[in-house]
């Protein structure tokens, strides 16, 4: 059995680097619920012997990703306004850093994570963290614009309880 458990349970980073003990504090609904899931999957595996592993997944990315996600946000509105077809890109928390990684590869993970004949935990991530800010730069430089010239941060976008 795999649960695809989430980066978000750590919620505010207590470590610099978060690994299969680091403890979870989860800041958000969606992470209360990924850190339940978490709790269940070892308890079945420690009382009923189940063969049950969590991957912890941190940001991992593919064309699939939906509009509402931060990195298809950048990418469908840089591709907007180079197009003509808008002006600029309303984002919140543009300092926010997190670890982005390529679907297939965590897909590739979770397959190796149950080829191993003990069940256990597992973090998945690259281990390097990007800013938003960095990741709208290198898409705007990317078809010729400047950033400056369309970013535009929106303090009513920054989320509650941002997690680093």
């Amino acid at each position: 059995f795999y649960q695809a458990s989430s980066s978000e349970m750590y919620g505010l980073i207590q470590e610099p680097m978060q690994s299969e003990t680091t403890p979870f504090h989860p800041r958000s609904p969606y992470a209360v619920a990924k850190a339940y899931g978490h709790w269940i999957t070892v308890n079945y595996r420690e009382s009923f012997g189940l063969h049950a592993l969590s991957g912890i997944l941190f940001n991992h990315e593919s064309p699939l990703r939906g509009i509402e996600f931060v990195t298809r946000k950048v990418t469908d509105s840089v591709a907007r306004i180079k197009m003509g077809l808008a002006r600029e890109l309303r984002l919140g928390n543009v300092d926010a850093r997190r670890d982005w990684g390529h679907s297939r590869d965590y897909v590739r993970a979770m397959w190796l994570m149950l080829q191993q004949g003990k069940p256990d935990d597992y973090v998945v991530a690259t281990g390097r963290t990007t800013t938003v800010r960095d990741m709208c730069r290198i898409a705007f430089e990317h078809v010729g614009l400047k950033m400056n010239d369309h970013l535009v941060i929106d303090p009513d976008l920054f989320r509650p309880a941002e997690v680093e």
